[in-house]
């Protein structure tokens, strides 16, 4: 019987586990293991609503072992370290558990090897980025940085005259977002008197955008609603503008220094630094190259998927690093590996149904395509709103079905009504 080994529990990884478990898993037909290094998967795409403190983790993460349990896959909780290609092993070092006990190292066999490692942050080689920013990779990121902005705002409270500058490096999505989430969280903190701040004085939220608009990748009308609507809500708009350098308490753009209580980095991503370790030809931004069925273009045993992966389009380019084309890749890797067994593999194609960006709890803006690029349909307001949030109950019905799906988000509908809209310690 054959091992497919999957490494890496993000959008697509955990949604690629699932659905081989129920296929081939719980049928005998295949071994399904995935490995990830953290027990728990939590959305990336929400990540900038943990630190915005908008949401908890730990209420939204989704167990590893409980999911391998119901679907038919096994769950190793281990960190990869390298990957012998020759001999189809994986050398697995153990993870801390949280009663201090670790497992064993372990030597992993596969048949087949699907690498879903997501990616990380690229810092483009500015001098002091990565020693003096913050980014969101992952929860534990996430955590850390409300943590510092809120005890920045609480300690400024204090101290009498002070200002808090949270500095956002990259105007995309991720950075949008968060400066969005920011800024209500700010006011919410106040409201609940956790700081005696003047939100709209006394925290200050930066966008630094090197290109000529935020949003790149959306219309230019819809890039110049959200500036205007983060304008609205006291969110500074910087396009044009190179960070040059970084240091504690300072960021220097263009050359120029600008007081900065807190950086936060999301400028762009690369694939994680053990992809140069592999032995596989990679791409501009470190991610491995994969033919049209998602197979390694140096080994047929090998495949990639999400962030970690480089897929070329020959009519649309390269697929960018969203959620959606993890999605995309796990449903159609799922089929091909099912029927793999003698058979060729079908061509991997992408299909972009366009993209949304959340304004803060009530707005969002966006464009949505039909069958062909020329067919967009611009959205904002509440009804991109509406959209947006459906894309997360989109992810949890991939994973447990509609009926449970439903419930949860029954249960953080009725959350957000009895408790604070912000965590406020």
């Amino acid at each position: 019987m054959q091992t497919i080994v999957i490494v890496g529990g993000g959008a697509g990884g955990l949604e690629l586990a699932t659905r081989l478990g129920d296929t081939m898993g719980r049928k005998g037909r295949a071994k399904i293991i995935l490995v990830d290094r953290s027990p728990t998967h939590f959305w990336k795409p929400l990540l900038h609503t943990v630190a915005s403190g908008k949401r908890d983790p730990q209420v939204f993460q989704i167990e590893y072992s409980a999911q391998a349990a119901e679907h038919g896959f096994q769950f190793i909780h281990a960190e990869m370290r390298s990957v012998d290609r020759a001999s189809r092993t994986l050398e697995l070092a153990p993870c801390m558990r949280d009663d201090g006990i670790a497992p064993p190292a372990r030597t992993l066999e596969y048949s087949t090897l699907v690498l879903a490692l997501g990616a990380v942050t690229n810092f483009y080689g500015v001098p002091g980025a990565a020693g003096h920013v913050c980014t969101l990779d992952h929860v534990g990121d996430a955590k850390g940085f409300y943590r510092r902005f809120l005890g920045a705002c609480v300690r400024a409270s204090q101290g009498g005259g002070e200002k808090v500058n949270v500095m956002i490096v990259g105007g995309g999505a991720t950075g949008v977002e968060l400066a969005a989430e920011l800024a209500h969280s700010a006011r919410a903190l106040a409201r609940y008197k956790v700081h005696t701040l003047d939100p709209a004085r006394d925290v200050r939220i930066s966008i630094l955008e090197r290109g000529s608009r935020i949003l790149p990748h959306l219309p230019p009308e819809m890039s110049a609603r959200a500036e205007k609507y983060l304008a609205s809500r006291g969110i500074e708009v910087c396009t044009g503008a190179a960070v040059t350098s970084v240091e504690a308490d300072t960021i220097h753009v263009d050359g120029v220094p600008r007081p900065a209580t807190m950086t936060l980095w999301a400028a762009g991503v690369e694939g994680p630094a053990i992809s140069k370790t592999f032995g596989l030809s990679l791409g501009r931004m470190r991610q491995i190259m994969v033919n049209a069925s998602l197979q390694s273009v140096d080994d047929p045993n090998v495949f990639a998927i999400g962030d970690c992966a480089s897929f070329v389009c020959p009519v649309k380019g390269a697929a960018p690093p969203r959620a959606q084309v993890a999605h995309q890749q796990a449903v159609f890797l799922a089929g091909a590996l099912a029927r793999r067994e003698g058979a060729p593999l079908p061509e991997f194609r992408y299909r972009d149904y366009g993209s949304l960006v959340s304004l803060g709890p009530v707005a969002a803006v966006g464009v949505l395509f039909g069958g062909s690029v020329a067919r967009q349909l611009p959205v904002s307001g509440a009804t991109a709103n509406l959209l947006y949030g459906m894309m997360y109950q989109k992810h949890l019905m991939a994973l447990h079905g509609v009926v449970r799906a439903a419930a949860v988000m029954l249960v953080d509908w009725l959350r957000k009504r009895i408790t604070p809209s912000v965590k406020l310690h």
